[in-house]
């Protein structure tokens, strides 16, 4: 497994190949990723599931991100200096699972080393544990055990929760808010989250794309707040009148079931619920981010949640 690093110092930089490689720079975190590598001055290759994307003028290369194929994506990463991943899937649809994201995950560790890339920089999750009672973790961990062994050069970035842009949570959660009459915190609301800008998060994941050493960074920004402060904070802001109110946790898995049908959306599983209320989203760490969540939130308060943000039609429609 790998080391630990609070930090981006330390590390011997070296020059990486002619291109680097993003999975899904169409998605969120992998559009950032690239937004920055090319305002670096690197040109970009993508490899997406979604290359119907493309439009005419797109800055970079895109090429399918086809695992039944790994002759094609050895192909697709041979050159690459880098390659930035953050592919995963947030929760089971179709045929799709967290052990399906785990077995594509290997194909492409493994395509990426017979490509000979130079750095690999993994984009996973805090608190990853093997024996976790949550797929998603599990999975997580399982990941990050078959780039270890791997044989390529590599750095973990580990968030929690991600904000800013076209981020879901944080903008769903106002979105709600300027249309409920009542908003319902699952138990106390006490559990905390533990947030960072995609800005930080691409900053931390170019910066590791420039170095050799093997470390795992926990990219968290500075402000962790309970999520019951959080709700209220965020009502506040964007002149809400919503009561938020506390209920049994019981009862948030079947309420976001009902709120998704509705909105045509997997609005929270349950079992995100659950390791959200277990402290998963949260870390004791120093900040590695820098951007702080209650003034991003009074910064945007005027825009934030006017649209819903419908993760299903992101990946799947």
């Amino acid at each position: 497994m790998p080391t630990s690093a609070s930090g981006e110092s330390g590390g011997e930089r070296s020059v990486p190949g002619g291109f680097d490689v993003v999975t899904g720079a169409f998605s969120y975190s992998g559009s950032a990723i690239a937004r920055d590598l090319l305002a670096a001055g690197r040109a970009v290759r993508t490899v997406t599931g979604h290359p119907g994307r493309a439009l005419s003028g797109t800055p970079f290369e895109v090429r399918p991100l086809d695992f039944a194929d790994p002759a094609g994506l050895t192909a697709s990463l041979r050159g690459a200096g880098t390659l930035y991943n953050t592919y995963w899937v947030r929760f089971p649809r179709g045929p799709v699972d967290h052990q399906t994201a785990v077995a594509n995950s290997r194909t492409l560790f493994h395509a990426a080393r017979d490509a000979r890339v130079r750095r690999i920089v993994h984009v996973s999750i805090t608190h990853p544990g093997a024996a976790s009672t949550y797929s998603y973790f599990r999975g997580k961990a399982e990941v990050e055990s078959i780039l270890g062994e791997a044989g390529v050069s590599y750095a973990i970035l580990r968030p929690a929760i991600l904000f800013g842009g076209e981020g879901v949570l944080i903008n769903n959660i106002a979105w709600l808010l300027r249309r409920l009459p009542v908003f319902a915190v699952g138990g106390t609301g006490a559990y905390r989250i533990r947030p960072i800008h995609i800005d930080d998060l691409a900053r931390l994941c170019l910066a590791a794309g420039s170095r050799t050493e093997t470390y795992t960074l926990e990219a968290v920004g500075p402000e962790r707040p309970a999520f019951y402060e959080l709700v209220c904070f965020i009502r506040d802001a964007i002149g809400s009148r919503s009561r938020v109110v506390r209920v049994p946790g019981a009862l948030i898995p079947a309420a976001a079931q009902v709120l998704g049908w509705a909105l045509r959306d997997t609005l929270l599983t349950g079992d995100e619920y659950r390791a959200m209320a277990e402290g998963l989203a949260d870390t004791d760490g120093p900040a590695t981010g820098q951007v702080a969540l209650t003034r991003w939130i009074t910064e945007n308060k005027d825009s934030l949640g006017r649209r819903y943000a419908n993760e299903i039609d992101r990946h799947f429609r």
